[in-house]
Order: C-alpha cells, then structure tokens, then sequence
C-alpha cells in the first residue's frame, strides 16, 4: 500500500512542476486524495459491500470534486491534474502512466448493463474539458486534445482534437521529420518550440513544413559543394553566420523615443 502510495506522489512530481514539497502534495493535491479514496471503495465494491463502497466514493467526491465510481480500474502511476468536475464510470479502465485534467469525462453511451465505457491504454493524456464516450479503446501514448468529444476507437500514439474527435497526426518512432526539424532549426539558430508534426496549429505547422524544405535544400547544397571541392573548387569553407532571435526584434527603449518624437513633432505644445 505505501509503495504505491509513494509511486503516486513522484508521479504528481514528474508532472506538475508546480509542486514543491512532500507536504503540499499531501495535502493540497485533490486528484490524489480521489484517487487514494477510490483504492478505499473499491476495496469494498469488490467484497460485495457496494453500498460503503458508493458512500466512500460519494464522500470523496464531495471533499475533491472528482467522481470515480468505485467499480472503474485505475493503473498505476495515475495522474489527475486539477480534479475539479472530473467522471470516471463504472466500466472504465485506465493504464498506467496517464494523466487526465479537469472536466475530464470517461462516460458512457448506453443504459444497458456490461461494459459501456472507454478503456484506455498506458500513457494516455487527456486534455481539460474533454468527454471520451462508450466502450472505445484509447490506444497506448495517445493525446486527447481539450473539449475533444471521442466516440471512436483511437490507435496507438494518435492525437485527437476537435467535435467529433478526429485524429490529427500519428506519430511514428520511424518517422525522422521532427528530429531533422530540430535539428535544422538549430543550425540556423531558429527555436524550433511548437513546430513538431503533431502540432494541429497551421501556423506551427507551415514553419514545420518550412523547415523541412530548407532541410532538404541545405543537404543538396552541401552534396554540391562536396562536388565541386573535389573537382578542385573552393567553396563553402565558411560556416553560415549566427542568427539571434534578438536581433530581428527592435529595442523597446528606442522605440518608445521614436513614439515620442513622432507625437511632439504632431503637437509642438508638448
């Protein structure tokens, strides 16, 4: 029991760079408290005593605002951020290793008995507000993106936004383009934060597509130059100049005098 206990605060400590001590988790984290609460009443479900069961889970619901019914299966190492209006029904199943966040519900379609709410599979993350629905499996590594409704079956390592839920990427552990991205935005001294290929913001991912363009383009620059050095040139012998985000970005103190100039320059009484 205290082992898993203790698996359960380093967990709130790989994953939420807001907790700063042993007692402030233990007495301040509410997803923890439910999910202790729950271990509690489902002790008893299981024994056949479903009334303390449903009064314990009821309980906690009351002091936490999250509602796990007593008879939902919880993995190890279950992270619930915030907690407030979260519920997790009956036939529910999670794995280990995943993190859900408020106004979460795993609910269910249907009034007939049997399973009728989702599974979920190791290190799944589930954003604010979303609503996964029915008997569905969600697959290993996959994100659920906030105020998504997810009544489909979803693979391993998707990412689903949106209403109804629609898968926006699957990643790949093949798949290069974000490691060449990074990559390339550090030579030419780019931050390369928010381009990844599962990033669902089309800004994000233009530069994304950008950068793998000037990937491709340095590569068969740099074969040309290899080329054309060994037929006895001499080119490309410079590294490419450094470029600082800072300046491209125009100083604040200059630009306020400037503003001032122009408005003295409009009312000479100033």
């Amino acid at each position: 029991m205290f082992s898993r206990m203790k698996e359960d605060i380093n967990s709130v400590f790989d994953r939420d760079p807001a907790a700063r001590n042993m007692f402030e988790v233990l007495t301040n984290y509410p997803g923890l408290h439910a999910i202790w609460g729950h271990r509690l009443a489902k002790w008893f479900w299981c024994r056949n005593f479903k009334w303390i069961g449903r009064t314990i889970s009821t309980f906690f619901r009351w002091i936490t605002g999250v509602e796990i019914h007593p008879g939902a299966t919880l993995g190890r190492r279950f992270f619930i951020d915030h907690g407030m209006g979260i519920v997790i029904g009956e036939t529910a199943e999670i794995g280990e290793d995943c993190t859900i966040y408020h106004s979460v519900t795993l609910g269910g379609t249907s009034w007939d008995a049997g399973k009728r709410h989702p599974t979920l599979g190791n290190n799944v993350v589930i954003g604010a507000g979303a609503k996964v629905l029915g008997p569905i499996l969600i697959g290993n590594n996959a994100r659920i993106g906030s105020n998504a409704v997810v009544v489909k079956n979803v693979p391993e390592k998707a990412t689903v936004v949106g209403i109804p839920g629609r898968i926006v990427n699957m990643k790949s552990d093949t798949d290069p383009s974000h490691e060449q991205r990074t990559e390339i935005a550090k030579k030419y001294g780019f931050d390369s934060y928010a381009v990844s290929p599962d990033n669902p913001d089309p800004v994000a991912k233009a530069i994304g597509r950008m950068l793998d363009h000037v990937h491709l383009m340095d590569s068969k620059l740099s074969d040309i130059c290899k080329e054309v050095n060994t037929l006895g040139g001499n080119v490309c012998d410079k590294a490419l100049p450094e470029l600082r985000v800072g300046e491209f970005v125009e100083d604040e103190k200059a630009a306020a005098e400037r503003r001032e100039s122009k408005v003295a320059a409009f009312d000479p009484e100033i």
